[in-house]
């Protein structure tokens, strides 16, 4: 099963939930891309990760025209913007989804107030794509 996660920077969120869904189950061939990749992935998000043990560290950002013309069983919008400019693709869709999550890379404040941001949408996104998972993708396989 081929997943596709877009967000606006590719940076926090699409990062976070592609490394979920790959340790939920390795048999997926989960990527995540950006509509305006940013030029490296967020390191809060790469610590909030490692908290649960998903390394995320060797991520790079990626521009979804490097997807466009693939065919994906999921295409999955993680932020409003990436909803809003999510391109036309060439490659077959067979499902379209948009789960939102808060950036948490807007968080102020302390490198641990900060990263508590991060964790609180990871725990989100874990929650919510651990369900998706169960409900929909799995049954799939």
């Amino acid at each position: 099963m081929r997943i596709l996660i877009l967000c606006t920077g590719n940076s926090a969120r699409s990062q976070m939930a592609e490394g979920i869904l790959r340790a939920l189950d390795p048999r997926l061939e989960v990527y995540s891309a950006g509509t305006e990749p940013a030029a490296q992935v967020n390191p809060f998000a790469v610590e909030a990760m490692r908290r649960i043990g998903i390394d995320i560290s060797g991520a790079r950002p990626k521009h979804v025209r490097e997807f466009l013309e693939r065919p994906f069983d999921y295409v999955i919008t993680v932020c409003g913007e990436a909803e809003r400019n999510c391109p036309v693709f060439t490659g077959e869709v067979r499902r379209r989804l948009h789960l939102g999550f808060p950036d948490p890379a807007a968080a102020t404040g302390t490198d641990e107030e900060r990263l508590e941001v991060f964790e609180r949408v990871r725990d989100a996104i874990r929650q919510q794509f651990g369900e998706l998972y169960e409900k929909e993708i799995r049954r799939g396989l």
